[in-house]
């Protein structure tokens, strides 16, 4: 028919091959383990290049702990108030701990809590209040987990970081922290206060204070400790050094305030 174009064959014709991957010539990273296509391995052999992968992560989570550690360490002074998401917002302690973060914020002082409800609401609530009442640079952290009872992190926070395990929770709270407040809790608080102090004790973080606040709720622990472990010999009477009991926010805030104050000289002199 005239004037209709018709294709040039050729030219759609695809080049042989054009359809197949190009090999690529990608080498695998320093720490990053060529594993052969299973049906080509032995039992012994996966198992090998297993172990050599695990090996490999490893030592890349190693550098990567190193490198943040070096990022925060004592850049900024934060408390890390540790309590229970049970407690409801009308009783007592939890008022106490919405003061003492109140008061730390007008401080300029960061705060650090799980990110929940109950006591750590209280605290990243306290922050926020206190930040706006005295203009201070203050942020409210919440590391928040992962639980399927577990609601949404609590409305009061700043800077949310998420954990799939409390293992690196736990190594999170004590990269951000300077201090700690232990607030009455249950096996999750508990976990947080043995993990803090045991950190303490084999000089894996710089020392610390670390205040219980309620000493109606801790005084049975810190007897037991002194009654059982101390007397069997299983620990040593240093190990309480950094432990203190007290009733009241400013209590606390007089531990934490001499803190403070001895953290701020040590990076003056480190310049």
């Amino acid at each position: 028919m005239a004037g209709r174009k018709t294709k040039n064959k050729s030219s759609t014709k695809k080049k042989k091959g054009s359809s197949l991957k190009k090999k690529s010539n990608k080498q695998p990273a320093k720490d990053e383990i060529a594993i052969p296509a299973p049906q080509q391995m032995s039992r012994g052999l996966r198992r090998k290049h297993l172990d050599e992968r695990l090996k490999a992560l490893h030592r890349r989570a190693m550098l990567i702990e190193k490198e943040l550690r070096a990022l925060e360490d004592n850049r900024f002074y934060r408390v890390c108030i540790f309590g229970s998401a049970r407690i409801k917002e009308d009783s007592k302690i939890y008022n106490d701990v919405f003061e003492l973060a109140r008061y730390l914020a007008w401080q300029g002082i960061d705060i650090l809590t799980g990110g929940g409800p109950g006591l750590m609401e209280a605290a990243n609530k306290g922050a926020r209040l206190g930040r706006e009442e005295k203009n201070t640079r203050t942020l409210s952290f919440g590391l928040s987990i992962e639980l399927e009872w577990e609601p949404e992190p609590n409305k009061h926070l700043d800077i949310k970081r998420h954990h799939l395990k409390f293992s690196s929770r736990l190594d999170d709270f004590m990269r951000l922290s300077s201090a700690i407040v232990a607030t009455p809790g249950g096996i999750g608080t508990l976990l947080e206060l043995y993990f803090s102090w045991q950190l303490i004790q084999v000089r894996h973080m710089e020392p610390r204070p670390i205040v219980l606040m309620d000493q109606s709720y801790w005084q049975g622990i810190i007897d037991w400790m002194n009654e059982v472990p101390l007397k069997r010999g299983l620990i040593s009477p240093s190990d309480f050094d950094c432990i203190s009991i007290v009733d009241t926010p400013e209590e606390v805030m007089d531990v934490i305030t001499e803190h403070h104050k001895e953290w701020m000289e040590s990076r003056k002199a480190a310049k």
